[in-house]
C-alpha cells in the first residue's frame, strides 16, 4: 500500500494574520499532530492567487486505513465539532495517493 496524503485549505471567520487566526493555527497543530498515525503535520500559508483560501494543513499517513483511524479518532471528532465548525468559514479537502 502507498502513503496517503491528506490536505485541507481553508479560510477563517476571523480573517488572517491576526491573533485569533494564530491561536487557531497553534491549537489545531497541538491537537491534531499528536493523534496516532499522523506523520509530518504542517501548518501552511496559502500564497497562490488562484486559491481563495488563506491557510492549509498537510499531513501524511502510512496508508488509507491509518487516515480512516485518524478521521474517527475521538480527539479529531471533538476538534471538528467544537473548534473547526465554528472557526472555519470555507474549506477544501484533498486526499492523495501516489499514482502507480
Amino acid at each position: 500500500m502507498s502513503a496517503f496524503i491528506h490536505m485541507v485549505t481553508f479560510t477563517l471567520h476571523a480573517g488572517k494574520d491576526n491573533e485569533e487566526a494564530e491561536a487557531f493555527l497553534r491549537e489545531s497543530k497541538k491537537l491534531l499532530a499528536v493523534i496516532p498515525g499522523v506523520q509530518d503535520f504542517k501548518v501552511l500559508r496559502q500564497v497562490s492567487a488562484k486559491n481563495d483560501h488563506d491557510y492549509g494543513f498537510s499531513m501524511n499517513f502510512a496508508d488509507r486505513a491509518a487516515f480512516e483511524a485518524y478521521n474517527v479518532h475521538p480527539v479529531h471528532a471533538k476538534y471538528v465539532a467544537e473548534i473547526w465548525e465554528s472557526k472555519v468559514s470555507s474549506f477544501q479537502e484533498t486526499d492523495l495517493v501516489e499514482y502507480e
